[in-house]
C-alpha cells in the first residue's frame, strides 16, 4: 500500500472514529488497525491487481557466488547443501539486521531491497552497511571453513539506486511483491563486474553516501543496452564504522574465458619484431593479459607482440605488446600466461569494452 495513500485513510478512520465516539485509537490500537489496513490492501491487490505497480526509489543488492559450480564439482552434494544452507543463514540474518527485505533468491544469488514496501531516510547507507557486513561476515565464515576442510565460498556484490515500479506480481494462484524497471537490470550488470570478495556500487548510489564510505578510484564500464559507459565505485570500506571490506581477489581485473584465435610475433633484444608469424588460441581475457594455448615453446619472459581479433567490437587489436611470465608444457603445446606491456589509448580502451561485453554474456561470433 502506498505510504501517502496508508497515511490518509488510518488519519480518516481515526477522524471517524473521533466523531463517533470521541475518541480514537491508540498505541497497540492504532497499530493493530495500521496493520489490518495494509494485509487487507494487499490481498485485494493479489485478488485483484487493482493496486498496480507504484513508482518507488529504492536501492537494490545482489549478491552471487563466484566460481560455486567448479567448487560444487569438487565436493559432495551434502556436503554442499550444508555449506549452502549456513550461507543463506548468515546472509538473511545479516540482510534482516540491516533493515532489508529479501526479494528473492536466484539459484546461489540474493536480491535485497532497500526502500520497499518500507522506505526510510537511510536507505542507502543501509545498503552498504549490509553489503560490507555481508563480506565481512564471509571471510570470517571461510576461515572456519578452512579449519573443517569445508569448501570456501567467494561473493560479489553491486549495488544501485534508482526509480523502480513495485507491487504484486503474479496470479490468483500465486503472486509475490517484486520490483521491476532499468535500475534492476542495471544492478544485475554491475554485480557480475564485481570480483571475490567486492563490493561495487554504482554512482547514483555513491552520491548519496559519499560521506560514509571509502571508495576506490572510479571506474568506468560498457553495460549492455547504454550508450555511455556507466561509473562503478569500488567500496573499500566505512571508516566511521571501523569497517574494511576483506577482497579476497587478487586479480587486478575481471578475466573472461573465450576460445578464439591469435597471433604473435617474437620481438628481441634491440626490439626489433621478427618477421615469423605464430599462431595459438586465447583461453581468457583480462585488462591486463591472456591466457593462451600455442604451438612452439616461447623463452620465458620473452617479449611478443599479439595481434587479436576483437570481432565482438569490430575492431582488430594489432599493437599489443606483451611479456610471456608463464610457461606450461602440455601433452600438446603450451599454455602460457602473458602480461601486457603497452598498447594504445584506443586499443587499451577496446579491450576494456570487449571483456566488459563478455562478462555480460554477450557471445562472440
Amino acid at each position: 500500500m502506498d505510504d501517502e495513500l496508508h497515511r490518509k485513510t488510518l488519519a480518516g478512520i481515526q477522524a471517524l472514529l473521533r466523531e463517533e465516539f470521541g475518541q480514537t485509537l491508540a498505541g497497540a490500537g492504532e497499530q493493530r488497525l495500521s496493520s489490518l489496513l495494509s494485509s487487507t490492501w494487499d490481498e485485494a491487490a493479489r485478488k485483484t491487481g487493482t493496486e498496480n505497480f507504484l513508482s518507488r526509489d529504492v536501492t537494490i543488492l545482489l549478491a552471487d557466488l563466484r566460481g560455486f559450480s567448479a567448487v560444487s564439482e569438487r565436493y559432495p552434494v551434502d556436503v554442499m547443501l550444508d555449506v549452502l544452507n549456513d550461507y543463506f543463514s548468515h546472509m538473511s540474518r545479516i540482510v534482516f539486521d540491516h533493515g532489508g527485505t529479501i526479494d528473492k533468491f536466484m539459484g546461489d544469488a540474493i536480491m535485497v531491497l532497500f526502500g520497499a514496501p518500507e522506505s526510510r531516510v537511510d536507505d542507502v547507507e543501509r545498503a552498504v552497511r549490509c553489503a560490507v557486513t555481508m563480506q565481512v561476515d564471509m571471510s570470517e565464515m571461510n576461515k572456519l571453513h578452512r579449519m573443517a576442510g569445508r569448501p570456501e565460498l567467494f561473493m560479489g556484490i553491486g549495488i544501485n539506486s534508482g526509480t523502480v515500479m513495485a507491487g504484486n506480481l503474479g496470479s490468483d494462484l500465486y503472486s509475490e511483491y517484486t520490483v521491476i524497471g532499468e535500475e534492476v537490470n542495471l544492478t544485475s550488470r554491475i554485480e557480475t563486474f564485481s570480483l571475490r570478495g567486492q563490493v561495487l556500487i554504482s554512482e547514483s548510489t555513491f552520491a548519496r553516501c559519499r560521506d560514509l564510505v571509502r571508495c576506490g578510484e572510479p571506474e568506468e564500464v560498457h553495460v549492455k543496452g547504454k550508450t555511455v559507459p556507466v561509473v562503478l565505485h569500488e567500496v573499500l570500506g566505512i571508516p566511521g564504522l571501523g569497517l574494511e571490506v576483506p577482497r579476497q581477489e587478487i586479480r587486478r581485473s575481471p578475466r573472461v574465458e573465450v576460445h578464439m584465435p591469435f597471433s604473435y610475433q617474437l620481438v628481441d633484444a634491440n626490439k626489433s619484431i621478427q618477421p615469423d608469424i605464430h599462431h595459438g588460441y586465447l583461453l581468457d581475457v583480462g585488462y591486463h593479459g591472456v591466457l593462451a594455448e600455442v604451438d612452439n615453446d616461447i623463452p620465458l619472459h620473452s617479449d611478443i607482440k599479439l595481434d587479436m581479433d576483437l570481432s565482438l567490437i569490430a575492431y582488430k587489436a594489432t599493437d599489443v605488446y606483451a611479456k610471456v611470465l608463464k610457461v606450461i608444457p602440455q601433452e600438446k603445446g603450451f599454455k602460457v600466461g602473458i602480461e601486457f606491456t603497452a598498447a594504445s589509448v584506443q586499443t587499451d580502451l577496446n579491450i576494456h569494452q570487449f571483456i566488459q561485453l563478455l562478462i555480460q554474456g554477450v557471445e562472440v561470433h
